[in-house]
């Protein structure tokens, strides 16, 4: 499958201090990793450019006075809250991540045929609410590309949009975007109960978007098999039921089992196979394969930097 890879030295300027998890060497590591002997993957990927995100796309998720606080937090180097620093680097950063995933939608939409794409960005999103920034993120990048593929001629006539995140941590942000529409499947695996607190099996959306959300917590010292589980049982189904034009992945790394920040113990290689099974699940349906992956979480650097290439070469070998 054609498979682009969004990415740019500009996130390198998003400075969050020494001893940071969320930290410019992620960037590298994975680079490092995608260009190894081992997986070879560098040159077999079609390298984009990303843009920046507008204040429109912006605010289609974010009201105004968040996008003014973080605007001003970042030119003064102020953090946005205890985990969430953010340096004059930030600000182009952050725009960068955020259109990133437009950029992609765009990319993987215009294609005739299956495509995917993954935004190596930084900062992550998946915390971001409409009005706070937190858990590292300033702006919500998957939700922003959500919102963005929805004013594309290419969803008009079927304007779903599956969002699967796979970060260790609940998506309070991406499920608080959506959590009141039926346009917009939120999905999450995520260990339970941690931070950032929310994420129950019982939170399934409200309104119009009842059902609309699925929650798959984990327990602390879940592994492959309970992960891969409710893979086949609870989300491969939805997403059958569902049958997005679009599919978007939270690829986050962080339920590695070497990861420092979490206790789940996914193994490196279960990263390409949950990859799989959703392009599998997806081909069954009547239209072609559009998957758009950006980074979240991931903090133990050579188990993050072999986890996205797992992942990538599923979908460059799907």
């Amino acid at each position: 499958m054609r498979t682009a890879y969004f990415g740019s030295p500009v996130f390198l300027q998003h400075e969050t201090g020494y001893g940071h998890p969320e930290r410019p060497a992620r960037l590298g590591a994975i680079v490092d990793a995608l260009r190894s002997e081992r997986y070879a993957l560098w040159y077999r990927l079609d390298h984009q450019k990303p843009a920046p995100a507008t204040a429109e796309q912006i605010l289609r998720v974010h009201s105004r006075d968040h996008f003014d606080a973080v605007r001003r937090a970042c030119e003064r180097g102020e953090p946005l809250d205890a985990d969430t620093p953010t340096s004059r680097g930030s600000w182009p950063a952050a725009l960068l991540a955020a259109g990133a995933g437009c950029t992609a939608v765009e990319f993987v939409l215009d294609e005739p045929e299956d495509a995917a794409a993954f935004c190596t960005v930084r900062p992550p999103g998946h915390h971001a609410e409409p009005d706070r920034s937190m858990g590292f993120c300033l702006f919500n990048n998957i939700a922003i590309a959500a919102r963005h593929a929805l004013t594309l001629p290419a969803l008009a006539l079927a304007p779903r949009v599956f969002i699967l995140d796979w970060d260790v941590h609940h998506g309070n942000g991406t499920q608080a975007a959506f959590y009141e529409t039926d346009q917009v499947y939120y999905c999450s695996l995520h260990q339970f109960p941690f931070y950032p607190g929310g994420g129950s099996d019982r939170e399934r959306g409200t309104g119009a978007g009842l059902q609309f959300t699925l929650n798959c917590p984990q327990t602390a010292g879940s592994s492959d098999v309970e992960i891969l589980s409710d893979l086949n049982d609870r989300i491969l189904p939805a997403i059958r039921k569902f049958d997005p034009t679009l599919l978007l992945i939270s690829a986050g790394f962080d339920a590695h089992a070497a990861d420092p920040l979490a206790a789940l113990e996914l193994s490196t290689e279960c990263y390409g196979e949950m990859t799989r099974r959703v392009v599998r699940t997806l081909r069954d349906l009547d239209a072609p394969v559009k998957i758009v992956s950006m980074l979240e979480g991931g903090y133990d650097l050579q188990a993050l930097g072999a986890s996205v290439a797992e992942h990538l070469g599923a979908l460059v070998d799907a």
